[in-house]
């Protein structure tokens, strides 16, 4: 009964900010890795885990993620990076791909950044960790907020740079990608608010109920510290950015273990919460609403909404084709618990008592969290080759 409130709830607030759905999104075609880099010279990064080289290890990596930093993190590169998955990540295909060397983190001091710099920090939030506490969301893992990371960048910008008029000429042969951020900021918000093995029904019930509307509060502050960082970085001179959005959040193994849904009508056809796919919807439509904004304030430069929903979403439809295993395709591939999920957020990937599948390229999901590296080539394809990151931030020749 409480599924079916909270998704009422969710579904009447999104109609009222016009979520009324998406078409469905369109089959990739193999294409192989295109060797020019369209006048991009250098590639900076802000974002969480899902584009972190190896911050948070460098930051002293705690909380559940604390172990990124060894085995079997890494295991398909050759060892652990401080990456959240076996291998690579959407960022690295993407520097591949326009011909620039892998991305060094920023607490890297003895890496070179002649051609970029990641900022982003595992655990990061859009809104600082003040912001958050003040509403009750105490969770954050690192206080390397977005706010944080732009301060970093402007500063490793006035240190290499002689004159503004400079900076301005460097950033126009540059890629910005401000996220994907803002979902950790709604992780911890559901997570401080998650059921109790140990409490009531009631108590639980009404627990939830709380985390939801924390997170219903925060998506436009979250939505307005992401247009306002793109802001920053396009009046520095910045000319081609790019604003990821959300991704399904009710198809993520980690929510759906711990929601653990009984009743199928909360369901999609997809196998996805329908409830966390709308809330995630609010997020990337109001998102998109401040890009509009963005583009009509700076018309010459190339402000690029990079769609992770859909991405994500044509995985699992098209599962097989891909080269993944259709029945783990809600699977982590490291975690325990087995059942349909294999996901103990009380035992992440490495912990004792985990294990790592055999096959990791065919299952999307890495820790129940974070995708492995296959699911991050195939959405870095989708997004910058097949027309979900739109308008294209990158023109690469035809194949």
């Amino acid at each position: 009964m409480a599924a079916k409130g909270l998704l009422r709830f969710l579904v009447a607030f999104l109609l009222l900010v016009g979520c009324l759905g998406r078409p469905d999104p369109p089959s990739p075609a193999p294409s192989s890795a295109p060797r020019t880099v369209d006048g991009i010279t250098a590639i900076y990064n802000f974002g969480d885990s899902i584009s972190d080289t190896g911050n948070f290890v460098r930051e002293g990596a705690v909380g559940m993620m604390e172990r990124t930093g060894g085995l079997p993190y890494g295991s398909a590169i050759g060892g652990a990076t401080g990456r959240c998955s076996d291998g690579y990540l959407m960022i690295d295909f993407l520097a591949k791909d326009l011909g620039l060397p892998l991305l060094s983190p920023y607490l890297d001091k003895g890496a070179d950044f002649t051609h970029g710099v990641n900022f982003a920090v595992t655990g990061a939030t859009a809104l600082d960790t003040a912001s958050l506490a003040k509403m009750g969301v105490n969770m954050a893992h690192t206080n390397s907020s977005l706010g944080v990371q732009l301060q970093r960048f402007k500063d490793f910008m006035a240190n290499t740079t002689k004159s503004s008029t400079e900076m301005r000429e460097k950033l126009s042969k540059s890629l910005v990608m401000v996220g994907e951020i803002g979902g950790n900021d709604y992780n911890y918000a559901f997570a401080t608010n998650r059921p109790q093995a140990n409490n009531s029904g009631l108590y639980n019930i009404g627990h939830m109920l709380t985390g939801a509307v924390e997170s219903l509060v925060l998506v436009p502050q979250v939505v307005n510290s992401i247009t306002s960082a793109a802001k920053e970085v396009l009046d520095m001179g910045a000319t081609r950015v790019v604003i990821p959005g959300n991704f399904p959040l009710g198809c993520v193994p980690s929510y759906l273990s711990t929601v653990n849904e009984q009743d199928k009508s909360s369901y999609d056809g997809n196998g996805c919460l329908i409830g966390l796919n709308l809330f995630a919807q609010m997020h990337n439509v109001l998102l998109q609403q401040g890009i509009r904004e963005l583009r009509r304030m700076y018309p010459s430069a190339t402000i690029a909404y990079a769609d992770y929903f859909t991405a994500y979403v044509q995985m699992l439809r098209s599962a097989s084709t891909m080269g993944f295993n259709a029945t783990s395709a809600f699977k982590a591939c490291c975690g325990a618990g087995g059942g349909a999920y294999n996901v103990d957020m009380d035992r992440m990937c490495g912990a004792t008592g985990t294990t790592v599948c055999a096959r990791p390229d065919e299952y999307l999901s890495w820790d129940g969290v974070h995708l492995t590296q296959h699911s991050y080539e195939v959405m870095a394809e989708l997004l910058y080759h097949r027309g979900l990151a739109s308008p294209a931030p990158v023109k690469f020749p035809r194949q």
